[in-house]
């Protein structure tokens, strides 16, 4: 006799019947958590998730069959991945998904899902969605970033707690340049700080502001902090990931779930916070006991009267560093078409033109 099928269950999302299939199909086996744990998750968080991704062209991350053991990524070269990245809003969506044209750096557009309310993220919670990628746009203007992620990535040798001691060097230059900025655990092992900018400045313009900062804390932690793009020339040092900023590079929202076994989420943590937390101290099981107690702590990104920084004296510091010190632009990914200014995308140790 064949297995009986767990009936769907349907929710309330604010108004919005959301239906959840297979509802106890195991999503994280080492944690004994289901789907439908997963949802609930997002939906006790609610207020905090949907500000991160409200109106923003939003990437989906999917793991429809689990964060198992062996699991792995579909990439351009394997298609035959468990999980995946869909950047076009998946067909048969509910009227109430609403969307936003992007364009990737090849010049084709897509037109990716755009949450407006709660029962979005439900609904793609239920097509195995776990972690969100929203874009630092917002639809009403797609050109111009309006946060600045600055994303500090620990490498061979290094763990988070090398990115906390990075991390108050990098508010101290923000300090400097009239910005605040808003931490919070990736919820693998590095460190995410979000500056809210004003809306005026391109992709271009954000990535060079971002590439002068990086500068600046390598300057003052030369042993700790790398701004450099290929891994051999890194070393045990706290990767400054510029190109974070790029278009069509997005970093996981605040509160979503990361693909690892135990099932962690992204936490916006308070400044006091950064030195004394963990990655696992923040999970699909704990975050939503926290949630209740200190509320949405990335709330004032998210606000129609929150802080919006100009980038102009970060710009000036990299006008400064080219003529001072000759700094140009860094390479950019390697899917990139060749840009004004990159220097020559070839890695160091191939590099028959470079002095030795």
């Amino acid at each position: 006799m064949a297995p009986t099928k767990t009936p769907a269950v349907e929710l309330d999302v604010q108004g919005r019947t959301v239906r959840v299939s297979s509802p106890d199909k195991v999503y994280f086996p080492a944690r004994g958590l289901t789907k439908l744990d997963v949802v609930e998750y997002f939906l006790s968080v609610g207020d905090g998730i949907l500000g991160a991704l409200i109106d923003r062209p939003t990437t989906l991350e999917r793991w429809p069959k689990g964060v198992f053991e062996g699991a792995k990524m579909a990439t351009r070269a394997d298609s035959t991945g468990d999980a995946f990245y869909q950047k076009r809003v998946p067909q048969g969506a509910p009227e109430y998904v609403e969307t936003a044209r992007i364009a990737f750096p090849s010049g084709r557009t897509a037109d990716e899902v755009c949450p407006t309310e709660l029962a979005v993220v439900a609904w793609a919670a239920n097509l195995g969605t776990i972690t969100f990628h929203p874009w630092p746009v917002s639809r009403a203007d797609v050109e111009a970033p309006d946060q600045m992620r600055i994303d500090l990535d620990p490498q061979p040798g290094t763990d988070f707690t090398d990115a906390v001691r990075v991390a108050p060097v990098v508010r101290e230059v923000l300090h400097e340049m009239g910005m605040e900025g808003w931490p919070k655990t990736s919820g693998g092992r590095g460190l995410h700080i979000f500056v809210p900018i004003e809306p005026q400045w391109t992709f271009t313009q954000a990535r060079r502001a971002t590439i002068a900062l990086g500068r600046e804390v390598e300057r003052r932690l030369p042993e700790q902090v790398t701004m450099h793009w290929w891994k051999e020339e890194r070393g045990r040092k706290i990767f400054i990931d510029y190109n974070q900023m790029a278009r069509d590079r997005t970093i996981a929202s605040a509160y979503s779930v990361r693909a690892n076994p135990r099932a962690t989420v992204s936490a916006p943590l308070r400044w006091d916070e950064v030195a004394d937390a963990h990655p696992d101290d923040f999970d699909v099981t704990t975050m939503p006991a926290r949630f209740a107690e200190v509320g949405d702590l990335f709330a004032a990104l998210s606000a129609v009267d929150g802080p919006a920084y100009s980038i102009r004296p970060l710009l000036d510091l990299a006008d400064k560093d080219e003529r001072d010190h000759g700094h140009q632009d860094l390479p950019y990914p390697p899917e990139y078409p060749k840009m004004p200014g990159e220097p020559k995308r070839v890695q160091p140790s191939k590099d028959r033109d470079r002095a030795r």
